[in-house]
């Protein structure tokens, strides 16, 4: 069913010029006798009649004068219960829209028909429960639209999150930068006004930076100061002779806390462990992977290419008795080069590489012309979406074809 919905223009002064303001006052007569010229049939119809009109305010109003925003219910229901979102992006910058855990991108969506924007409108379903009878409602037009915002679910960019961070990254209490008060620092707040993205993803982004707050501004602990903190655990560790599953809290403070703050040591434990209570008491299980892998990485850091079979003895070497060291630890952190004599591995670290698709893959295949799937699929398995699979961006962005009887994917655009 339809509700009949006839414009109907103010009436007319002397000369047949509108009056300004003039009422719609359009009779049921009239009403009957449009249906009748347009050749509608009345009894196909709701017996209620809208009949629109500008007001004087909409009258001189722009189409950009109000925006519409297309929202999936969740968010709508997010609205209704009182809790906010945020539009997030400095002028540069993609607009993005924020709830408290996802991020959207705001797209302007145009429509060939005109939006009317009718304060108190009633549906047809509302019109039906009313049980309305043959009357004619005169409804003013509040303003219109040929647009609306559109909202597509989106990666948050956090790219620029470990950017600031590394403006000043932490070197420990005593170091000169600490007297420096003019070094950038970061609050919550300061976060959440600079980076695309909601606020639970940026808050899980600092814990994968291992990032902590000291004196109430965000930090990214400077790598060799979180190797020196590291260190002194594991010694630690190894000289009580206790089990890496099981070690404890209240001792660690005690025994390393005349070399570095506690809190220092606690963030240290938290970054490579996994906090738990027993008997009353707090201890950490370390996570023997983590350990591998930084203790890898630092010594990737210093050389541009390592001997693949020297690097494995070294690092085994490296680190603490009873874990045993794997390539699989470092997916994402290192890179393999099989095709070389010998065979040798190079620092590539999956957080160094561009945010954007089609940057990602180009920076990937001007490293490499041709990639396995394994070796490719740590460092793009970030930009998959909900539903989106490693497969279908190499689909996407890339061509197969067979070398020596293995798939390999390479650029399907020329790499300067």
């Amino acid at each position: 069913e339809l509700i009949s919905c006839l414009p109907s223009p103010p009436p007319p002064g002397r000369g047949g010029t509108p009056r300004p303001g003039a009422a719609m006052k359009r009779t049921r007569e009239e009403v009957d006798a449009t249906l009748q010229i347009a050749k509608l049939n009345a009894a196909e119809l709701l017996p209620a009649v809208h009949c629109l009109g500008f007001g004087p305010g909409a009258s001189g109003a722009a189409a950009g004068d109000f925006c519409l925003l297309e929202l999936e219910p969740t968010l709508c229901q997010q609205l209704e219960d009182g809790h906010s979102l945020v539009i997030r992006g400095d002028k540069d910058e993609q607009a993005v829209l924020c709830s408290k855990d996802k991020t959207y991108d705001l797209k302007i969506a145009d429509t060939s028909n005109m939006l009317l924007f009718i304060p108190g409108c009633k549906t047809p379903d509302q019109l039906k429960k009313e049980d309305s009878h043959c009357n004619i409602i005169h409804t003013e037009i509040f303003g219109f639209s040929n647009n609306y915002w559109e909202l597509r679910r989106c990666r948050p960019k956090l790219k620029k999150l470990k950017k600031l961070l590394m403006e000043n990254p932490y070197e420990g209490p005593d170091s000169q930068k600490e007297k420096d008060s003019n070094s950038s620092k970061y609050t919550t707040e300061d976060l959440l006004d600079q980076i695309q993205a909601s606020e639970e993803e940026i808050m899980t982004q600092l814990q994968v930076l291992n990032a902590c707050e000291i004196g109430g501004y965000w930090r990214i602990l400077e790598f060799d100061y979180e190797m020196k903190l590291l260190n002194h655990v594991t010694q630690l560790v190894d000289s009580e002779s206790w089990s890496f599953s099981k070690v404890p809290l209240n001792t660690c403070l005690q025994e390393l806390g005349p070399l570095e703050p506690e809190e220092m040591i606690e963030h240290c434990l938290k970054c490579y462990g996994k906090k738990y209570v027993d008997e009353g008491e707090v201890y950490f299980e370390l996570d023997a992977d983590k350990i591998c892998r930084a203790t890898a990485q630092m010594l990737l850091q210093n050389a541009v290419k390592f001997n693949l079979a020297e690097f494995q003895e070294v690092w085994q070497q490296s680190v603490p008795e009873g874990m045993i060291t794997s390539l699989d630890q470092l997916k994402g952190l290192a890179l393999v080069d099989r095709h070389s004599r010998p065979e040798i591995i190079s620092l590539l670290k999956v957080d160094d590489l561009p945010e954007d698709n089609q940057e990602r893959f180009n920076s990937l295949f001007s490293l490499r012309e041709k990639w396995t799937e394994e070796d490719i699929a740590p460092y793009i398995q970030d930009l998959c979406g909900e539903k989106q699979t490693i497969g279908a961006l190499l689909t996407k962005y890339s061509r197969s074809s067979m070398q020596n009887g293995v798939k390999v994917y390479n650029s399907r655009r020329p790499i300067s």
